[in-house]
């Protein structure tokens, strides 16, 4: 443990960004997050040096959080070396909420192997990274790790299916890792992987000649009438005219209201005025990510990320300009549309086409510019992107630092984990 905490000190504790990658089992919904630590770009070479050094910060942070305050009711993997995983500091974590990732650095020594095998019997769970091939390590350490992460980047499409055969065994579960593409993941999905990591769901697929649905539409009208300052009786009428609609805003709201002391809402006049229009606005706006039959799924991978930018966004705006209620619902918007492309699978021009949008949104969405822009960049960054220096380079746009934006990250995630709480089914 001594090297490691004497280690620390290399990567000043509120230098660095916590980044979070979604993990989805077979029927798409979240299953894990692993957990991604970057330094700042002026301490890039203290970490690349000395992994170490930033785990160990990490982990410190990790467990005066609260590791389901960063990852909910999810499991968190998170990335160790042989200095983190030889050492007393890797017993701070939870066993029940981590799974611990060994590098592909890692040699399986004797000594290794035994550690592995000491942290096993104290309830700790292990996967293995960056897998590419069957090699002798791998071979060594399969038998003790309960995933296997195999790199889609690493190893040619014709491989994979002979690869996947050789690493299948009774008490491992596959995961594939980078997957950037639906049909990547469908291939992976047929050859019995269990986990999928990467932004193959999230990745706007546009469709030739794909319209937006009725539902959808009546969603996007509503949310027109809203920006352009209609009054409550159009608004009303428009709700009502859909009466799944009208059922499922209830159902949304009421799910969200129990447990507060608010009593129900029975009309769709009452959900109007007890909500006021910014507060009906971002439940449709989340609506929209509901199912054909209107059920809100709030554990799809698409909806948390939607609503974890939409909050970040907020949140950023407020720390800005504290009483900017316009401004941060406009954040929020922003947010939360920001994958409207990757949900209807059309172009985001032409979903701006339909709701009415003030220039400093429509430039966000379409240009990344702005404030708005360069808090849409930011969000996007920490969903795990490589990029520290853009993510340091938007910050100092905005006049952010490190610790206000982990400040902010772990605000919007309780939100997020509380919403995702209110399930409607």
């Amino acid at each position: 443990m001594h090297a490691v905490a004497t280690a620390a000190t290399s990567v000043p504790s509120d230098e660095f960004f916590l980044a979070r990658q979604p993990i989805l089992g077979r029927d798409q919904k979240l299953v894990a997050f692993e957990l991604l630590f970057r330094a700042a770009p002026e301490h890039e070479d203290a970490q690349l040096t000395d992994y170490a050094a930033a785990t160990a910060a990490v982990i410190s942070h990790a467990s005066q959080l609260g590791m389901k305050q960063v990852v909910g009711e999810q499991v968190a993997f998170v990335n160790v070396d042989e200095v983190v995983l030889m050492s007393d500091f890797v017993r701070f974590l939870p066993p029940d909420k981590v799974i611990l990732e060994i590098l592909e650095t890692v040699q399986a020594t004797p000594a290794v192997l035994a550690r592995v095998r000491e942290l096993k019997e104290l309830g700790f769970k292990f996967a293995l990274d960056d897998v590419i091939g069957h090699s002798e390590h791998v071979s060594k350490l399969m038998s003790l790790v309960d995933v296997i992460k195999v790199d889609l980047q690493g190893v040619s499409l014709d491989e994979l299916a002979e690869l996947t055969r050789t690493l299948r065994g009774p008490n491992q579960k596959l995961l594939a890792e980078k997957v950037e593409t639906v049909e990547e993941f469908e291939l992976c999905l047929e050859l019995g992987f269990e986990y999928f990591q990467g932004y193959y769901f999230a990745r706007p697929a546009i469709l030739s000649g794909k319209k937006i649905s009725p539902s959808e539409m009546v969603l996007l009208r509503l949310l027109d009438l809203i920006n352009s300052n209609a009054d409550n009786e159009a608004i009303e009428a428009a709700v009502k005219r859909d009466t799944l609609l009208s059922l499922n805003l209830l159902r949304l709201v009421n799910s969200h209201l129990t447990g507060t002391g608010a009593g129900h809402i029975e009309s769709v006049a009452e959900a109007l005025a007890r909500l006021g229009r910014s507060q009906l606005q971002r439940w449709l706006q989340i609506l929209l990510y509901s199912g054909p039959d209107g059920h809100v799924e709030l554990n799809s991978p698409l909806l948390q990320m939607a609503t974890t930018r939409g909050r970040l966004l907020e949140l950023m705006t407020l720390t800005l300009r504290p009483g900017d209620i316009e401004g941060a619902n406009n954040a929020f918007t922003i947010g939360i549309m920001s994958l409207m492309d990757a949900l209807f699978a059309v172009p985001m021009h032409e979903i701006l086409e339909r709701v009415e949008v003030s220039r400093e949104v429509r430039a966000a969405l379409l240009e990344r510019t702005g404030d708005y822009g360069a808090m849409l960049q930011v969000a996007e960054e920490l969903e795990g992107k490589q990029s520290t220096r853009a993510l340091s380079q938007a910050l100092g746009r905005l006049g952010l630092s490190a610790k206000q934006l982990r400040e902010i990250e772990l605000a919007a995630f309780d939100w997020v984990r509380e919403l995702s709480g209110t399930e409607v089914r």
